[in-house]
């Protein structure tokens, strides 16, 4: 890849997918295949993360054509919501993969697990507002795929909504209160929800009576039968307000939810970052693992890292860990996680990565080798750290996680590989892509993780 131009990098890595594919150099290729490159689809919901928006399809609104693979609709709106949420759904699971390998170049097999019932299992989903209708919660009887436990709740969040003299926050910007619901479940059948808030002018006095009113209805009105763990209730003036921006507050129950993986107790604050899937994440961090190829000598950095699931459970692997996260009760949850699990080689940093990072390796790099692992959301890494990245010469390998390679990712993957460009500030070595795995966390959906392994 050193000697080709920066302009026509992309077009190379997209071709050597393919190639890596079809000559069996990937660990997705059929002879043989490695346990861990099989692709896990969550057949058990442990711990799910579901956005539930509340909307309302007008009755007698047309629907919007479909392709005719879907085959034929029944004008609801649940099929509506099917469509939009995992427009994979109508087609089996082997027809339902050729999109999704298509896309990467993957010509081979992907492995499939299945539920109890013999399909897979689609976990969570996000519904965006209808574009004319009004706040209606979303009940999922219908789509069988969603945890009963959210089902639920979402139910009785409507009982309240229709109860309530406030009015739903449809368009952010064109009035209304209640918002969003968020409804976080574990293996052991514990639940989080979240209720956000538009305060709009609202006083304090005005604001506790709507939040006595949600505690009431949750513990000893209809909603008492939710059973929930605790119950959230953040004021957000804006569009996504993180805990520094606007705090979560504690309604009622307790704080965390804990999650079991990997061997691990995971603590889960209400603004952490844990995968939908966590059964597949399991299978995801696996893959990870096997191509971090740390060992005692190796000092592994964990950017984006979360609560630190991933880097925590290599510890006992490493010399030290490193991790660095922008949420700050993220950076809590993974410090208790450490402590409650007996991990003494880790250290977490709270901030961007592009300010902690190059300071952070300016200290450690002569030391010994360092592995990295990103894991950045659909933005990408700022460039600053693949500048540090790059240029810090004792990281030989990166273990690149994406949920979408194309855009920033593939700006960043274009940036990792090219030639050295002093302009650019990109100095050291380049980067070679040497495996891509795809695994399926998001099943009746195009999408998945993409698990890419560089190394120079």
């Amino acid at each position: 890849m050193a000697g080709l131009k920066p302009m026509h990098s992309l077009r190379y890595f997209i071709s050597m997918v393919g190639l890596f594919s079809k000559s069996g150099l990937l660990p997705w290729y059929a002879r043989n295949p490695p346990g861990w490159s099989q692709l896990f689809l969550g057949t058990v919901c442990k711990g799910d993360f579901t956005h539930v928006i509340a909307t309302k399809c007008q009755k007698g609104q047309k629907s919007q054509k479909k392709p005719s693979h879907l085959g034929p609709l029944d004008g609801s709106w649940q099929e509506r919501l099917a469509d939009v949420v995992t427009p994979l759904w109508r087609l089996s699971y082997e027809e339902q993969l050729k999109p999704v390998i298509n896309g990467y170049r993957n010509k081979s097999t992907f492995s499939v697990n299945r539920g109890p019932d013999g399909n897979p299992k689609t976990v969570g989903y996000y519904l965006g507002t209808w574009r004319d209708g009004n706040i209606v919660c979303v009940q999922s009887n219908h789509l069988k795929n969603i945890p009963e436990k959210h089902s639920q709740v979402a139910q009785y969040y409507e009982v309240f909504l229709r109860q309530s003299p406030l009015e739903p926050c449809l368009v952010f910007h064109e009035g209304g209160y209640w918002r969003e619901l968020i409804v976080r479940t574990n293996s052991q059948g514990h639940t989080m929800a979240i209720i956000t808030f538009h305060p709009q002018k609202l006083s304090q006095e005005e604001l506790h009576v709507q939040k006595e009113a949600v505690k009431e209805f949750f513990i000893r009105g209809p909603g008492a039968a939710c059973d929930l763990t605790s119950l959230y209730f953040q004021e957000s003036t804006m569009t996504r307000c993180s805990h520094q921006q606007s705090p979560y507050q504690l309604l009622f129950g307790e704080p965390y939810i804990f999650e079991e993986l990997l061997s691990l107790k995971i603590r889960i604050s209400p603004d952490a970052f844990f995968q939908i899937n966590t059964a597949g994440a399991e299978m995801l961090y696996r893959t990870v693992g096997e191509l971090t190829g740390v060992n005692s000598d190796t000092i592994l950095l964990d950017i984006c890292c979360g609560t630190g699931v991933i880097g925590l459970s290599l510890a006992q692997h490493t010399s030290q860990v490193l991790g660095i996260e922008l949420v700050e009760q993220a950076v809590e949850d993974a410090r208790w996680t450490a402590a409650f699990n007996g991990i003494t080689n880790s250290e977490f940093h709270t901030g961007r990565a592009e300010k902690i990072l190059p300071g952070l390796l300016k200290s450690k790099e002569d030391r010994q080798s360092i592995v990295a692992v990103v894991n950045p959301a659909r933005a990408g890494l700022h460039y600053k750290v693949i500048q540090a990245i790059r240029n810090c010469r004792a990281i030989r390998t990166l273990v690149f996680v994406s949920c979408k390679l194309h855009g920033e990712s593939t700006r960043n993957v274009i940036e990792l590989c090219c030639p050295p460009d002093p302009a650019k500030k990109l100095l050291g070595e380049p980067f070679v892509l040497q495996q891509a795995v795809p695994v399926d966390l998001f099943p009746h959906t195009p999408h998945c993780e993409l698990v890419l392994l560089f190394t120079r």
